[in-house]
């Protein structure tokens, strides 16, 4: 019956909405961990990413800031027509989902409930463990939403702020980046967490360093793999995802160093980028406009 109704609505929408964009936003590269995903699992579907690379990082900043900023952007982001919105940040998700949820209407999903459900389903002893940046971490938004499902769960996490700045440089395996992971990673050794919880869309790109330094009976979870989940649930519910042909190519806004994102971005995702600076925020220009880069 739930398939009956999917398919009914997926037919009475036109062709244009369901080939409507996913809107993304971030501070930074760290968001096209949910891109990637997003390409593997919903290849059909069109993608504005916003990099508000002018205010990176997101981490130290008053998450009352944060909050605004990603209120800011999910507005014209809805303004490009976008069908849903991933915020695709971990600190953005704890400053502001729900206000998100309740002033923008089109779906919101964050990158904290989804990965925060998927521990309590991996973790055997009980042990959590969750890096991030110091605002995610000290919002306490991963340990809330892991007790409300199992407040049993014993929840560690850790900053780790240069993981971010290593990643943004595009260094992902230099011996900088190793001794920072040792440095940072041991007080999750010595808790004896199973789980790992990589909560800042950033940290996916170390991977292969965190997973190492961890040990092989630590699980990561990677925030994007299961939001895109989250999001394919959801449009596919609604009968909104694009089972046709692509709409078009995908954008990728910044509001800084469009050239240095184009670089980074394009190491990371292994695919070309087509970027473009919006002078967005009123300390760039007060009038909007874009300039493409070469």
């Amino acid at each position: 019956m739930i398939y009956l109704e999917v398919d009914l609505l997926k037919q009475s929408l036109a062709p244009l909405e369901l080939k409507r964009p996913i809107g993304l936003l971030d501070s930074g590269v760290g968001g096209l961990t949910v891109v990637k995903e997003l390409i593997q699992q919903l290849s059909n579907e069109q993608l504005i990413y916003f990099g508000d690379t002018v205010h990176f990082p997101y981490g130290p900043r008053d998450l009352r800031e944060v909050k605004g900023f990603a209120i800011e952007i999910a507005k014209f982001l809805l303004e490009q027509g976008v069908k849903a919105i991933i915020v695709a940040c971990n600190t953005a998700s704890a400053a502001g989902l729900e206000e998100l949820k309740r002033e923008i209407a089109v779906p919101i999903i964050g990158v904290i409930e989804p990965v925060a459900q998927a521990a309590v389903n991996a973790t055997k002893n009980g042990r959590v463990g969750i890096i991030g940046t110091v605002g995610t971490i000290n919002s306490n938004a991963h340990k809330n939403a892991i007790k409300s499902c199992m407040p049993e769960i014993e929840v560690f996490g850790q900053p780790c702020p240069l993981f971010v700045n290593l990643v943004e440089e595009g260094k992902v395996d230099e011996k900088e980046t190793w001794e920072v992971a040792e440095y940072y990673l041991k007080p999750l050794k010595e808790a004896e967490v199973d789980v790992l919880i990589l909560g800042c869309t950033h940290f996916p790109h170390l991977r292969p360093v965190i997973s190492k330094v961890m040990g092989d009976k630590v699980t990561l979870l990677d925030p994007a793999e299961e939001t895109v989940k989250a999001v394919a649930r959801i449009l596919g519910k609604e009968g909104r995802l694009n089972y046709g042909k692509k709409a078009d190519y995908d954008r990728y806004w910044v509001t800084a160093q469009p050239e240095k994102f184009q670089q980074v971005g394009q190491k990371l995702l292994n695919i070309p980028l087509q970027v473009k600076m919006i002078k967005f925020w009123p300390e760039q220009r007060t009038e909007k406009c874009l300039e493409a880069v070469d």
